[in-house]
C-alpha cells in the first residue's frame, strides 16, 4: 500500500478524504495542528474503516517540525495538502494572516516533498480562483478574475507555486478546484464540525434549525439571480473525497499529460442561497428562521461548475442529490447534539 500524507485530514474534507483513500487501499498518515479542527473527529473515522490513524500534530508553517513528518516517513508516496484557512469573511478582515498561514504551509510542504522525492501531490484548490467570472458556468480555462477575498488569492498564489515548482523536480501534481462541498459520511460518524460561528451557508443552516443559532442571515437579495440571493454549486462531500482518490490514481497510474493539471469539482448545478433552505426545509420538516439582509464583502454573484473534465479524466461521477446533501447535514447535526465531539 502506498503511504499518503493528508495534512489538515482532522478537517471537514480531510476526513472524509481519509476514509475514502483508506478504503481504495492506501495506507494514510495526518499532520493537523488542530488550530481550526478537531482531532477527536479521527475517532469517527477510525469506526468507518476500523483502523487507527496517525496524526502529526504539527504546525505546517514551522518548517522543522514538517521536516520531521519526512524525516520519520520517508516512504510517502503521496500528499494531498488541504491544510489552510478557510473562512472569506476572516480573510477580508485579517488577510496577512491567511497569506502567512496558507502560502508558508504549501512552501513548506513542497519543501520536502522535493527533498524526500515524494512523486505525487495534489492540492486543496477552489472554485474561488475564477473571482468574479464573465461566466455562470465555468470550465478549468475560464479566465481568472482578480480574486474576491485574500482566501481566494491565497488559492491563486497556491496554483501558482504548484504550478512554477513541479516544472524543475520529480513531482507531478493536480490541483483540484472545489465549488461548495456540503453534506456528511451517510454513516453519521463524521461531518463538518464548524469552529465557532460557521462561515459556509449550510452549518449555517443546520445550527440554526438547531437552536444554536436564533437566527441565520442571507446575505444579499439584490444579486441578478433568479430570487436575489447568490448562486452557488453544492457537492457533497463524499464526492468531493472520492475525487482525491481518483486524482491519485491518476498520478499513480500516469494517466496525466502534464506535470500539473487542474480538474473542476462541482455538481455542475447552480442553487441560490434561498433554493438551499427550501430544500433544506423539505427534507427535515424545520421551517428555517432567516432574515433577509445586505450583500457580504468578498462574496461572488454567481458561479457553478462545467464538471465535464474531472468526469472523463478521472471517471468521477458526483452521486449525491442537493436534497441527499441536505438531509445527511441534517442527521449530522442532530448527532452532535446528543453526543460530544
Amino acid at each position: 500500500m502506498d503511504k499518503i500524507l493528508v495534512t489538515g485530514g482532522c478537517g471537514y474534507i480531510g476526513s472524509h478524504t481519509i476514509v475514502d483513500l483508506v478504503q481504495n487501499g492506501y495506507e494514510v498518515i495526518c499532520a493537523d495542528n488542530n488550530s481550526r479542527s478537531n482531532e477527536a473527529i479521527l475517532n469517527g473515522v477510525e469506526k468507518i474503516i476500523s483502523k487507527k490513524i496517525k496524526n502529526y500534530k504539527v504546525d505546517l508553517c514551522i518548517y522543522d517540525d514538517t521536516y520531521a513528518i519526512f524525516q520519520e516517513n520517508p516512504d510517502i508516496k503521496g500528499i494531498i495538502h488541504f491544510a489552510a484557512y478557510k473562512a472569506v469573511g476572516e480573510s477580508v478582515e485579517k488577510p496577512l494572516l491567511y497569506f502567512q498561514n496558507n502560502l508558508d504551509s504549501l512552501i513548506n510542504i513542497l519543501k520536502c516533498a522535493e527533498e524526500f522525492k515524494v512523486p505525487h501531490f495534489v492540492f486543496s484548490s477552489s472554485c474561488t480562483v475564477y473571482g468574479n467570472p464573465d461566466t455562470v458556468i465555468v470550465t478549468e480555462e475560464t479566465p481568472q478574475k482578480p480574486a474576491e477575498s485574500p482566501y481566494g488569492a491565497t488559492k491563486q498564489m497556491g496554483e501558482l507555486i504548484v504550478n512554477e515548482t513541479v516544472k524543475n523536480i520529480s513531482l507531478s501534481a493536480i490541483l483540484l478546484r472545489y465549488f461548495n462541498p456540503v453534506g456528511a459520511h451517510p454513516s453519521i460518524h463524521i461531518g463538518e464540525l464548524p469552529l465557532g460561528k460557521p462561515a459556509n451557508l449550510v452549518p449555517a443552516i443546520t445550527q440554526t434549525a438547531i437552536g444554536k443559532i436564533p437566527m441565520m442571515n442571507v446575505f444579499g437579495t439584490d444579486y441578478d439571480t433568479r430570487d436575489g440571493s447568490c448562486v452557488r454549486d453544492y457537492i457533497h462531500v463524499c464526492d468531493i473525497a472520492h475525487a482525491h482518490t481518483l486524482a491519485l490514481n491518476y498520478l499513480v497510474e500516469a494517466k496525466n499529460t502534464a506535470k500539473c493539471e487542474v480538474f473542476n469539482l462541482g455538481s455542475g448545478n447552480g442553487y441560490t442561497v434561498l433554493e438551499a433552505i427550501a430544500s433544506f426545509e423539505k427534507v427535515s420538516g424545520v421551517k428555517l428562521n432567516y432574515q433577509l439582509g445586505p450583500r457580504r464583502p468578498g462574496d461572488v454573484v454567481a458561479i457553478y461548475a462545467n464538471n465535464s473534465k474531472a468526469r472523463t479524466g478521472l471517471g468521477w461521477d458526483p452521486r449525491y442529490t442537493l436534497d441527499e446533501m441536505m438531509d445527511s447535514a441534517w442527521k449530522w447535526e442532530l448527532k452532535l447534539k446528543t453526543e460530544k465531539i
